[in-house]
């Protein structure tokens, strides 16, 4: 259906032949190029090369992270994975394990048959407009490389950053929970099934929020309905 490949990273719909949609040696070609330009690019004096990846919780999630992990390993990168995750967490866990880049599955408010890649610096930045164009290039002219067997990437998982992150917001000195608590706010949650379901409702609750109503929380990806934050969807 749809293949946009675009500076800040690629995204598509899952299926269909390669180079029209987003398929699988697709999802391996561009991150291939990423992990080149990272490797290149980067000003880490690490050892070895690593990049922190997250996803959603849509449906296709786990296909997509499965090959952006295995093609990472195969060029030699190590991969911190923290599992179902939000956009600011990835950014903030590229910069709190002083990797070299991040790469966020999700394709935000798209409809399920979407996904994509997002590209983050070793800042937990999104790449900038000439950086993307050079991954771009790399991706056209297929300029990358696999590592020998014995200088395959690890494999390492980071669940509970999620619940990291939350600390962090709750410890920031402008956040007043005491205040935020006795207002005794009442608020209705619609994360339709993504990883939004996990993440607001603790959220809320740590900072001092007792009330409230959760719809579809459940990560599991069956979006109930467009996600796209319309009038009548936010109604």
């Amino acid at each position: 259906m749809a293949l946009i490949k675009s500076i800040s990273g690629i995204r598509g719909t899952i299926g269909g032949k390669s180079g029209d949609n987003l398929t699988p040696p697709d999802i391996v070609k561009f991150t291939a190029a990423f992990g080149t330009w990272v490797m290149k690019n980067s000003t880490r004096k690490n050892a070895r090369t690593s990049i922190v990846i997250g996803r959603d919780a849509r449906i296709s999630g786990e296909m997509v992270q499965n090959l952006v992990a295995g093609t990472l390993k195969g060029m030699g990168v190590d991969v911190v994975y923290l599992g179902l995750s939000t956009t600011p967490t990835v950014e903030l866990a590229v910069a709190d394990f002083k990797a070299d880049g991040g790469i966020i599955i999700t394709a935000s408010h798209n409809p399920k048959q979407w996904n994509a890649l997002k590209l983050l610096n070793q800042y937990g930045e999104f790449i900038s407009a000439k950086d993307g164009e050079e991954v771009l290039k790399i991706a056209f002219q297929e300029s990358f490389s696999f590592a020998d067997v014995n200088k395959l990437g690890k494999y390492l998982t980071a669940p509970d950053y999620l619940q990291k992150h939350i600390d962090k917001v709750v410890a920031l000195p402008l956040v007043d929970v005491k205040a935020i608590k006795e207002k005794n706010f009442k608020i209705v949650v619609d994360a339709v099934n993504s990883t939004g379901g996990i993440a607001v409702p603790a959220l809320l609750r740590a900072l001092g929020v007792e009330e409230i109503t959760e719809l579809y929380c459940i990560p599991n990806g069956q979006f109930p309905h467009n996600p796209e934050p319309l009038p009548e969807h936010l109604g």
